[in-house]
C-alpha cells in the first residue's frame, strides 16, 4: 500500500469513528486497524526522513552531502 493510501485510510477510520454510528465491536476493530496504519506511517515517515540529506556547496565549489537537521535539532 502507498503512503497516500495508507494515510487515506486512517482518515476515513477516524472519521467513520468520530460518527459514532457503527456497533462497538466494529469501533473495535477499526481502532485496531488504525493503529496499525498508524503505527506502518509513522515507520514510513521515520525511514523516509532518514534518507532526505542536503547538499551543501563548500567554498572550493564541490558538493558534500550532509543529513538533514531534525526539528529537535
Amino acid at each position: 500500500m502507498k503512503f497516500e493510501e495508507g494515510l487515506k485510510k486512517l482518515e476515513e477510520i477516524v472519521k467513520t469513528l468520530d460518527e459514532g454510528k457503527i456497533p462497538l465491536d466494529e469501533a473495535l476493530g477499526l481502532f485496531k486497524e488504525g493503529l496499525a496504519l498508524t503505527k506502518e506511517l509513522s515507520k514510513r515517515l521515520d525511514e523516509a526522513e532518514k534518507k532526505v540529506e542536503i547538499l551543501i556547496k563548500k567554498e572550493g565549489g564541490a558538493m558534500e552531502k550532509m543529513p538533514f537537521p531534525g526539528e529537535d535539532e
